[in-house]
This record gives structure tokens, sequence and C-alpha cells, in this order.
């Protein structure tokens, strides 16, 4: 992945990100470099998407122009520092942000006023990030908590061109037009959209965590948190952070899920291919111990779809599948990460062409693989954990969401529950 810190960059590529004083930023806590840190939250970016005109999709062609935008987000893991990753890892032009702050969360799109904290770039209020990078703030001194909220607000003056975003998020961002960047008020934020736009990772320093303490979660929706409710934490993630937090267990956990990702090959609306962005989204994060995988059932069952969004779809076998898993097991062993795979979850009763009994033997095989090869260093069991009892290729009744495949708040409870914390 190609980070830039703004420390570096203020030495070493001028001309590549450049910034320019727009205010008072807080001041940095000391160099980047010398700290250990954890990565406390994070989202996998994707590509925009042109196909449907939802406001994710529509805000995601069109990019900002005069805008601010506020997004909101829960720490795994808190700390006594704070820095914030923003990407512009598809982005087509150079991205102008005029500014940045970061807060604590109130009620939507309200922050607490006497916790507005300015972000700085290399000591000053702006940056700009070329296309296909990342930079990654100064530190400000903020006290943070396991398991609380914040809201990171970004001011775009200029247009910025199609986005870098997360389809996904399962929570509402906010849009103003003009500058509020500073505005601890929710009246102009009137415009929404349940997706995150550029923002990639929020970490913390000077907390309980170790030096490698973070845990990855990476895959497909069900990593993802479709079918959880908007707004309410509950995805797999947001589960075992919690579970984390009650056992006293020092460790932050990250999302890195897209909805409709594959493990072999990309989709419109489902980002690049798994194979493509695990290093990037997994392994370049600060502090990563462990790394749990659910991918294959979108590349097992997209094939029976006619869907512009998760094109292409090629039937694969199930020895591709595992193919693509054995490569990402080298990766993560190869940067001394462990790695849990979790078998896919139950097909059978998608309210959309998503199985057969083709779909169903491979889903079997691969699982199968997973339970008994002994590839992984742990195996999260999660097609029996949804299972329905009397008829396992589909998923269990009460823990299933509207659509019939995907797990509702009761579905992702019972899979955090199901993970044994002694093998993170």
């Amino acid at each position: 992945m190609l980070v830039m810190t703004a420390l570096v960059l203020a030495a070493t590529a001028a001309g590549c990100v450049s910034t320019a004083d727009a205010g008072a930023p807080g001041q940095p806590n000391g160099d980047a470099a010398a700290t250990n840190w954890t990565a406390a939250w994070g989202s996998a970016m994707q590509f925009p998407i042109p196909l449907d005109q939802t406001p994710a999709s529509a805000w995601s062609q069109q990019g900002f122009a005069d805008h601010t935008l506020r997004q909101t987000i829960r720490l795994s893991t808190g700390g006594s520092s704070v820095r914030v990753h923003l990407s512009n890892q598809y982005g087509t032009q150079p991205l102008k942000v005029a500014g940045a702050a970061i807060a604590r969360t109130g009620d939507g799109a309200v922050v607490w006023p006497d916790s507005q904290q300015r972000l700085a770039f290399a000591g000053s209020a702006s940056v700009v990030i070329p296309p296909g990078q990342e930079v990654v703030s100064d530190a400000v001194k903020l006290t943070t908590a396991p398991l609380e909220r914040l809201s990171v607000t970004t001011h775009f003056a200029e247009p910025t061109g199609p986005t870098t975003f997360h389809r996904s998020a399962t929570a509402t961002s906010y849009r103003a037009a003009g500058d509020h960047l500073t505005d601890p008020a929710a009246d102009a934020f009137t415009e929404t959209a349940d997706s995150w736009f550029y923002l990639s990772g929020v970490d913390v320093a000077g907390g309980a965590s170790r030096a490698r303490s973070t845990v990855v979660l990476f895959g497909d929706s069900l990593v993802d948190g479709v079918g959880s409710t908007v707004n309410s934490d509950s995805r797999l993630s947001d589960d075992l952070a919690e579970r984390l937090v009650a056992a006293q267990q020092p460790l932050s956990v990250v999302n890195t899920g897209i909805g409709g990702n594959k493990l072999l090959s990309d989709a419109t609306c489902g980002g690049e291919k798994a194979l493509a962005r695990f290093e990037r989204d997994v392994l370049d994060r600060p502090g990563v111990r462990t790394v749990l995988v659910h991918l294959g059932g979108n590349d097992i069952g997209t094939p029976q779809m006619d869907d512009g969004c998760i094109r292409p779809n090629p039937r694969v076998t199930g020895q591709q599948l595992i193919e693509g898993y054995q490569e990402l097991v080298r990766a993560a062993h190869a940067r001394g990460v462990k790695i849990i795979g979790a078998t896919i979850l139950p097909l059978k009763g998608a309210k959309f062409p998503f199985w057969d009994e083709n779909a169903e033997r491979t889903r079997e095989e691969v699982n199968t693989w997973i339970r008994t090869s002994g590839a992984f260093d742990a195996v999260v069991d999660i097609a029996q954990v949804l299972a329905n009892p009397t008829d396992p290729a589909a998923p269990r009744p009460g823990y299933v969401f509207v659509d019939g495949l995907h797990p509702n708040d009761t579905g992702y409870h019972a899979i955090a529950a199901a993970i044994d914390l002694t093998t993170l």
C-alpha cells in the first residue's frame, strides 16, 4: 500500500503532496515513526460505482465540491493520541483536502464542541493526496476509551472528482454545503449517505494494547456487516470488539470487509479481488497480529446472477478457491501474522439467484478443506453456526436478514460468540 505520512512528505515528496496554511490545526504529538500505533478502526476502500443512484453511489461518482463531510466511527480500543488515514486510492486526480478535524460524537451529525481538534498534515491544515496514495495525519492528543465513537470532518473546497469510498458502511455520513469544518451543530448537514468516503483508518497510541495487538477481519459482506442494523454497531467486528473489552483483552478489531467482494476476481460494486487488496487492507495496517478471513461465497454464488453490479462473475471451482486461500495463508505467515479461516456461510435461501446444487457442492468442498487441511492457524465454523439444523445448506431461522442470505444482528452475535478468543 502506498502510504505517505505527512511527516515524511514534507521532507521527501515536495510536489507530490502539498500543504498550505488554512487555520490553526492541533499540534503534532511527536514523530509518528517513534510511536507504537495500533489500528483502532478501519475500512476497506473501493473504486466509485456508476450503476445505481443511491446517495452513496451518486456521491462516489460526483464527488464533492465546496462540501463538508462528517463521518462517524467507533474505536475498538482507546489511547491518549489519535491519527487519521485518508485515502485517494482510486482517485483520478489529486485530492485537495482543505481541512480536517476530529471530535467526540454527539447525536447524529452533532459533535461535542470542547473536544474538537483540527488535524494537521506535516504541521499544516491542508493536504493534497496524489491518485493511488494515502496520507496519515499528525497525531493529536485526545484521550479515548474502547468502543468510543468519534466523528471525522473534512472540507473539500474544490471539486474532488469521483471518490475513493466504502459503499456499505452500515453507518450514516453527513454532508453540508460550504465550510462547516468546525461547526459542532447538525443543522447544516442536511444530506446523508450510508457510506464512508476517503476515511480508511484511525489509529491510537498510548493505550493498553500491546505492540502487535490488532485483529483484522477480512472478506465479503458477512465481514462488512451487511444485514446488521444501521447505526447500531452490530457488525461481527463490533460484537467481537465488545467481547474482547468485556474479557479485558487488550486487542483491537479492524473491519476490512467489502460487500460483494470476491477472492479471485474484481466486482463492479464489490471492489478489487481479495488477493489484490490483502496486503494493503490487512498486512500494512499497524500492529496486526491476526487476520480472520471469510471469502468465497460471492465467487460461488454470483455466476447464477445477471447483474452488472457483480460482474465479472466467472464460474470457479473449489480447487481454484483453495489455491486462492493458500496464497493468503502464505502472505500472512510471511509477515508473521496468524490467519484464521472461516467456513462459507449457507447460501441456499437467498431471495435472488445465488444458489444451485453445483454451488452447494463447491461450498461443501471448500468448507471441508478449511476445516480439515490444517492450512490455517485456527478455524471458525461460521457455516455450522448459521446452518439450519434441518437443512444445513440454508440459514438458521432467526439468524438471517430479510434477504435470506446475510446474518441479522442475532446471527452476527452468534458468530462472534463462537470465536475462541485464545486463538486471536
